[in-house]
């Protein structure tokens, strides 16, 4: 067995301004405790992530919705080898969890303990300003 022969790249950091001006009012509820996506007026399609524009009819008549914050666990998995900027954090757990409006959204899963967490499990998604200032969100015991 032969390996090839490699040499370490240095790291490498990259920092962008990323413009969020179509999509402010979803960060602004963030920090007001509040979860929005974007429901096309055309085709009556819900999107989360927010989409300025609809990518099923191209239409840019976008509503803003706010979501409900009642969810149910289709996946989920431990994660306990972190990638290099979360080295900080202790092992997570990360979901898919579908809310009632039909969207499906992924957020790290907090307040269980490894073993109460199973597909099915009702959930709660919740805004919060992470302890370094960021606006996010996640899924709660209910």
């Amino acid at each position: 067995m032969s390996s090839m022969p490699t040499i370490k790249s240095r790291e490498i950091k990259i920092v962008q301004d990323i413009p969020i001006s179509k999509t402010l009012k979803f960060w602004e509820g963030l920090k007001e405790g509040k979860v929005y996506a974007t429901k096309c007026k055309k085709c009556g399609k819900v999107y989360f992530p927010p989409s300025a524009d609809c990518p099923e009819c191209l239409s840019s008549e976008m509503d803003w919705i706010e979501l409900s914050s009642e969810a149910e666990i289709e996946t989920f998995t431990h994660v306990v080898v972190r990638p290099t900027t979360f080295q900080q954090y202790k092992p997570y757990t990360v979901a898919i969890g579908k809310l009632k409006e039909g969207v499906r959204v992924l957020a790290w899963l907090t307040g269980f303990k490894l073993s109460q967490i199973s597909v099915g499990m009702k959930v709660k998604l919740v805004a919060k300003i992470s302890p370094e200032g960021y606006a996010t969100y996640e899924f709660v015991p209910p």
